[in-house]
């Protein structure tokens, strides 16, 4: 039989790495700073007196499939040449700062445990969060003031759905640093809470009644190649409009005029791209791809339009971020943008 393909993922140029089956990337969890995070989330576990630890595995991405208590963590996190490749193909590595990775593993955890101990069948639980059958949407509105849900990730994802309402109340119980009574207190969320530190206390020192789960998306399974995992995982934030902005384009700038040289609007908007892009994802949380594409879409746009800047720059570029901070929160809300006219 015919050994693994291994890959030298230090030297490999990046024409051949995406040329690469993700099957054959020579990556694991052991020996890298993964194995830190997971052991610290067993660790905390543990001192919560929860004996189970969901086995965790390399996955197409972060997740914990539908009813198998295990953690899928993302691959690219496994080395530092893939999150460099990642960053650089989707803008930003989920999980790639030590913080925002254990945020992520408390949160599958969530999943894992109501999964491995089947908290969801429980007549509490179901009062308290809504019913665990409920479809997922494509897309969800929030309400990004309410008191009724905890904190925990970006997109007040607690919100979106039952099961994700406990996973990230369970993710903000499980933060020894979350300080939750405090945090919580006066919102409707610290019933939540302290719903759950009863429901923990009741399974500590107990064994799941389902310890193994599914490894779906498994990266030492996935044949395709890392050029077309991209293509498909850029393809699902890809954009394309004809004259979908134009209306908007065309209030905050203006036609070219006779003897009057000012910036292009194309170039004043490039030249500002980052920081209308970082400002836009702070306030909607939305990951940086979308808001990417979308600005480069205004970019391509003002510049076949012909459309020139007005004399005051600072309040042409205020009114190009607060159009595309509207139009990724109608994203969020609805699942599209919204044409204006």
């Amino acid at each position: 039989m015919r050994g693994k393909k291994r890959v030298d993922l230090d030297n490999i140029s990046e024409e051949k790495l995406l040329e690469t089956r993700l099957c054959e990337l020579d990556i694991s969890i052991e020996g890298t700073p993964l194995e830190g995070c997971v052991n610290q989330l067993y660790k905390e576990l543990s001192d919560k007196g929860i004996v189970f630890h969901p086995p965790c595995y390399l996955a197409d991405e972060w997740l914990c499939p539908d009813g198998e208590p295990v953690i899928g963590i993302a691959f690219f996190l496994a080395h530092p040449r893939l999150k460099k490749l990642e960053q650089k193909m989707m803008l930003e590595a989920e999980g790639a700062e030590r913080d925002h990775c254990m945020r992520l593993m408390r949160h599958e955890a969530g999943h894992a445990v109501n999964y491995a101990y089947f908290l969801h069948r429980r007549k509490k639980w179901r009062e308290l969060f809504g019913p665990f059958s409920a479809e997922y949407g494509d897309s969800y509105k929030y309400r990004p003031y309410s008191k009724s849900f905890v904190r925990h990730l970006e997109e007040w994802y607690a919100q979106y759905h039952p099961d994700e309402d406990f996973a990230e109340t369970f993710a903000v119980w499980l933060d020894p640093g979350s300080g939750w009574r405090e945090r919580y207190k006066g919102w409707k969320a610290l019933g939540k809470l302290e719903y759950v530190d009863r429901l923990m206390g009741e399974i500590a020192g107990k064994h799941p009644k389902k310890a193994k789960g599914d490894k779906y998306w498994d990266i030492t399974k996935l044949r395709s190649t890392l050029n077309s995992y991209y293509r498909k995982k850029r393809r699902q934030y890809a954009f394309q409009y004809a004259d979908f902005h134009d209306f908007s384009l065309k209030s905050i700038f203006r036609e070219k005029e006779a003897g009057k040289k000012r910036k292009k609007a194309y170039r004043l908007i490039r030249e500002n791209r980052k920081r209308i892009m970082a400002n836009a994802a702070a306030w909607t949380g939305e990951k940086k791809y979308v808001i990417s594409r979308l600005l480069r879409n205004l970019i391509d746009r003002a510049k076949e339009l012909g459309l020139e800047a007005g004399p005051d720059e600072p309040a042409d570029l205020a009114e190009v971020t607060a159009y595309v901070t509207a139009q990724i929160m109608n994203y969020i809300y609805t699942g599209r943008f919204k044409r204006r006219k």
